[in-house]
């Protein structure tokens, strides 16, 4: 982002909060909230994984005041000038994507009816996220801004789904175009009800809505008009109106890579529901997923962290598991997801964890708190599988620095980015045996950031009552030097592992290379493709001597 201090504009590129275009493709997201009701100390939580091929610059936003008729500039892609909107005579500041009162937003991208899409509007998702967050005190009031915003100037983007939470509430929101040309956005939001959890990934989740419950619920007004007039749904039908099949009819590739995702967050969070896999694999009749459930236990951020690290571990569609995992596990799976044969498409499993992640958060907001000390954006860059969440907390002025630099064309070790990238892919190698070594690092710093939270609150907490400007300091200082610590650490631990797993071999604890070879279970399938090649000759048989007799 640019600002131009001293001048009446306020421009605003085309990127989003980490200094990069975000994608918009169909399977590129992954969002879980979870309300105060299900999490284990009373946090709203929510989360977040952007997913794509580019390398995300972390951005702090301060506070500021800015004077009457200052303008904010909507720019390009390539820089051009799109329009202008009002600035408002106050902005919050902002970490990441949660902002100093805890309100946090997340997205994935639905896509839905194409011919929705509106190139004369101005602001696209992820201005509107960033408007929201320097201006809303709520969730609600997040809304209100983004509703309002799109009414006057223009909804650009695709269809939308949106987490949305603050420090008591979560909610759903979607939106989409209403054509070219056509005015503000058709979208719904609900509020999740506390005690339960929702997700969403890459496709519309909100089926039937309350059309007479403002505290729960609030829409367009040409939310079902704007259906009836394109056809999408036929009001004498008898069918109750639904957003989902009105906006973004289910396709088989979006059920198989979508539908999935949300289907395995919820099975992680109340295997009681045995939740049937049918409708994530297509199965004619089968009923969508529950836009929300209740967990079986209260979740903690911890637990949280788990789910988003998912690869369907434990059941049929287990991509550790099988041949395709190849000889040591690994869930990676190549683009393009999809594939033909002989005529016949089929398809990779798209997991929730991927190595396609450029970074991911979870935001952790907490009502019993005061804002600076209660908000905490446990953010990492790329696969959620083995990256380490940081703790940044809201009211922080600085970043560490590891996260806010790189470039995606040049590696460095001085990118948190490239340091995290290079661990994951040199483990691809011998994933089975490396991601061990990888875990047991991840274990020891997220469990020793969750292990001193209560002190360093209590700390941040007694610094408030006598001198907040110190309690800001220190959680910056302690948010800044873990950050950093954890680049570090990972540093070392790729320097480790290409120590330890160097030309096939494994280093034993005296650093003695041992052949460890291949599962038996593989070379048993490699056998079954080349039954002969591998046989040793039949005419004689190898002695102790070495020589064959």
């Amino acid at each position: 982002m640019k600002y131009k201090k001293g001048l009446l504009t306020f421009t605003i590129l085309a990127t989003a909060f980490f200094s990069v275009t975000f994608l918009q493709a169909e399977d590129n997201c992954s969002s879980f909230l979870v309300t105060k009701g299900a999490s284990q100390d009373g946090s709203v939580m929510i989360t977040y994984t952007c997913d794509g091929e580019f390398l995300a610059h972390l951005e702090y936003l301060p506070a500021q005041d800015h004077p009457p008729g200052e303008m904010i500039e909507i720019r390009g892609y390539r820089g051009e000038l799109k329009g202008r909107i009002k600035q408002v005579p106050h902005t919050y500041a902002v970490v990441g994507l949660m902002n100093e009162h805890q309100v946090a937003i997340g997205e994935t991208t639905f896509g839905g009816r194409p011919e929705l899409r509106n190139p004369q509007g101005l602001l696209h998702y992820f201005t509107l996220m960033k408007l929201a967050l320097q201006r809303a005190k709520t969730a609600r009031e997040a809304i209100k801004v983004m509703t309002d915003l799109v009414e006057e100037y223009g909804y650009a983007s695709t269809g939308e789904t949106f987490s949305i939470a603050d420090p008591n509430e979560a909610w759903i929101m979607e939106m989409i175009g209403p054509g070219p040309g056509g005015k503000g956005a058709v979208w719904v939001a609900l509020r999740i009800p506390d005690g339960y959890i929702c997700a969403h990934a890459n496709m519309s989740r909100i089926g039937e809505f309350p059309l007479d419950d403002p505290e729960n619920c609030l829409y367009s007004k040409n939310v079902i008009s704007l259906a009836i007039e394109k056809g999408y749904y036929d009001p004498n039908s008898g069918k109750p109106f639904s957003f989902r099949y009105a906006y973004d009819p289910p396709k088989p590739s979006s059920l198989r890579t979508c539908a999935a995702r949300v289907w395995s967050m919820f099975r992680r969070s109340a295997p009681s529901l045995n939740l049937s896999p049918d409708f994530q694999r297509g199965v004619k009749g089968a009923a969508p997923y529950p836009l929300w459930i209740k967990p079986d236990k209260k979740l903690s951020v911890q637990d949280v962290m788990k789910i988003m690290r998912d690869h369907y571990e434990g059941t049929p569609y287990d991509m550790t598991k099988g041949i395709d995992a190849g000889p040591f596990g690994s869930p990676l799976r190549c683009r393009p997801l999809t594939w033909k044969v002989n005529g016949v498409t089929y398809s990779w499993e798209r997991p929730i964890s991927t190595q396609q992640t450029a970074f991911s958060f979870i935001s952790q907001s907490r009502s019993w708190l005061p804002n600076p000390v209660g908000g905490v954006f446990w953010y990492g860059v790329d696969d959620t599988y083995t990256t380490c969440y940081i703790p940044l907390y809201c009211s922080i002025t600085a970043l560490p620095e590891p996260f806010t630099k790189g470039d995606i064309k040049k590696f460095s070790w001085d990118s948190a980015w490239w340091v995290f990238n290079f661990v994951a892919n040199f483990a691809n190698l011998k994933y089975s045996y490396m991601v061990k070594d990888i875990q047991k690092v991840q274990a020891e710093l997220e469990g020793q950031f969750l292990a001193l939270q209560p002190i360093i609150e209590k700390t941040a907490l007694e610094l408030l009552k006598t001198n907040p400007e110190l309690a800001i300091k220190f959680l910056t200082n302690y948010s800044v030097t873990q950050g950093e610590m954890v680049v570090k650490r990972w540093r070392e631990l790729g320097e480790f592992l290409i120590t330890k797993y160097n030309d096939g071999y494994v280093k034993d604890e005296k650093g003695r290379p041992r052949s460890l070879g291949y599962p038996m279970e593989w070379l048993k399938e490699v056998l079954k493709s080349k039954p002969e090649q591998f046989k040793l000759p039949p005419w004689g048989e190898e002695k102790k001597d070495g020589r064959l007799h």
